[in-house]
């Protein structure tokens, strides 16, 4: 578990924080697959955190996921990352298979490691899969993750009944379980924005 006083402190970012981009992919436009989506801003809101990870010198990460089926294959247009982050020459660049960043190639806990770097910053594609998991194991491995859950977005999905759950209560559910089991601390863009400014 995240140290309780770290925890409830003020948000503060390192000079080497790391912002993590997940899989901010062109396949995840396809609504017919994928079905309704929330936060229709989330994109811009990635966008401002990469603007000002890169104004202020501070690392990047970008992930991109290679599925075997779906519209995420490798070497298809789906696969490619969307124009928003397609010109981000990041400081490390992970594919992967999983659902989670941590099991990547290259590795991402051995760059950190390596790094010294202790806090991560979360934003991408999909809230309650890749963000929430690599948000997890970031936490059981003690760092210091920070998630800003207004930067990403997710897709309604049919639960173990068959009744569709709402995109927006399934990022909710995710933003209460990082908060209340203390694996990330769960904010706002313009919360990072500040900090990262200040």
């Amino acid at each position: 578990m995240t140290n309780t006083s770290a925890f409830d402190a003020p948000l503060t970012l390192a000079p080497d924080a790391v912002l993590i981009v997940i899989d901010v992919q062109q396949g995840f436009d396809d609504e017919e697959f994928w079905g309704p989506r929330d936060n229709p801003d989330a994109e811009k809101r990635m966008v401002r955190l990469i603007e000002t990870w890169q104004a202020t010198g501070r690392p990047i990460v970008t992930v991109q996921h290679a599925s075997a089926a779906g519209p995420l294959v490798a070497g298809t247009p789906g696969h490619e990352l969307k124009p928003e982050i397609a010109a981000v020459e990041p400081d490390l660049h992970i594919v992967k298979s999983v659902n989670s960043a941590f099991y990547g190639t290259p590795d991402l806990h051995e760059w950190l490691q390596a790094r010294g770097a202790e806090q991560l910053v979360i934003t991408g594609i999909m809230t309650n899969v890749c963000n929430e998991v690599t948000a997890r194991m970031g936490g059981n491995l003690g760092y210091d993750v920070i998630f800003p859950a207004d930067a990403m977005h997710t897709f309604a999905m049919a639960g173990p009944d068959g009744g569709l759950i709402p995109a927006t209560e399934l990022a909710r559910a995710t933003s209460a379980v990082l908060h209340t089991a203390r694996f990330a601390k769960v904010v706002t863009t313009d919360a990072v924005l500040a900090a990262a400014e200040a």
